[in-house]
């Protein structure tokens, strides 16, 4: 949580004094158990600091990379998707104790449930936060086991009415608004085998990622870091100038003006991260051109064969 508070500029020196926990004995592994007001209240300040009330949702969003290791152990233990889901649910306690997750199979679908393990009247912020950051994270759970961005059949859960919008955006559906919290999914991806390269391609995605700059400790320019949050994301294809933006939790005309401001527009930057991760997969061998054309969010191989030729005068197979 610190790591992504950090990459929305929110101080992290700043959140961890309004939460009153120890930020240097943090770092060197001796701050004592976090209290529940404590993880309350940053969750609580994280929001507050940031002014986006859906903290929690954007966060789940942003995770797959921030998750690789319990993910890369999930991948390691499964084969199917139906399999990860199950490792994955038992892994719930590991991360809170306030749900529990149950997955069933319907005749064509199967359903993931995220319950509360004691009666809520009155849900505090951090329950909010947490439900939303799971119930998302199922969502790109999904799309990296399978290097596709997964739809839901459904979504079900409670929100208030004028937040509608962007639990559509993030969720790739319209939710309906209920008391459950329930995500739906059709029964093919279930035994669907699931591509153990992804644990991989992660590690060389921070293998590049290892060349930027720490930015926990530099504050870029806007579009050095729409640049690194397009590459720490880049393994499912390039994010959309909408759900980077609600990232950054401002409007994506505003975010494309504020760019345009320091000289560049998104679409350059996008082009510049597919470039750089084309080269990089390329120069790993590890992966055949129509597998990076697709890692790319390309439909056609011949289109990132244009693509890449237009950026280096040369086509994939040349290069």
């Amino acid at each position: 949580m610190l790591a992504y508070a950090a990459m929305r500029d929110i101080s992290i020196e700043k959140l961890c004094r309004l939460s009153n926990l120890d930020l240097k004995a943090l770092r060197n592994g001796s701050h004592p158990a976090i209290t529940p007001k404590q993880f309350n209240d940053l969750w609580r300040n994280a929001s507050h600091l940031s002014n986006d009330h859906l903290f929690g949702l954007h966060f789940g969003e942003s995770m797959q990379l921030a998750a690789l290791g319990i993910v890369g152990e999930i991948i390691k233990l499964s084969n199917t998707v139906g399999e990860a889901l199950t490792h994955g649910a038992a892994l719930i306690p590991l991360l809170t104790d306030l749900f529990q997750m149950e997955i069933s199979q319907k005749r064509q679908t199967f359903v993931v449930s995220l319950n509360a393990t004691s009666k809520v009247k009155e849900p505090d912020f951090e329950y909010l936060q947490m439900r939303d950051l799971l119930t998302v994270f199922v969502i790109h759970e999904l799309d990296g086991l399978l290097l596709e961005k997964i739809k839901p059949n459904s979504v079900k859960l409670p929100f208030k009415k004028e937040d509608i919008s962007e639990y559509e955006r993030v969720f790739r559906c319209r939710p309906v608004n209920s008391n459950e919290c329930v995500l739906e999914f059709k029964l093919s991806y279930w035994n669907e085998p699931i591509l153990a390269a992804n644990y991989e391609l992660q590690n060389h995605l921070l293998q590049k990622l290892q060349t930027t700059k720490d930015e926990t400790k530099v504050k870029s320019d806007l579009k050095k870091r729409v640049q690194n949050y397009l590459m720490k994301n880049g393994y499912l294809g390039i994010l959309s100038l909408e759900e980077v933006a609600a990232n950054f939790n401002i409007s994506a005309r505003s975010l494309q003006r504020k760019l345009q401001d320091e000289g560049v527009t998104f679409q350059q930057l996008a082009d510049a991260v597919r470039r750089s991760l084309a080269e990089h997969y390329l120069k790993s061998g590890d992966y055949q051109i129509k597998e990076i054309s697709n890692m790319l969010g390309y439909n056609e191989m011949s289109a990132f064969s244009r693509a890449f030729k237009r950026w280096t005068g040369r086509p994939p197979v040349a290069y």
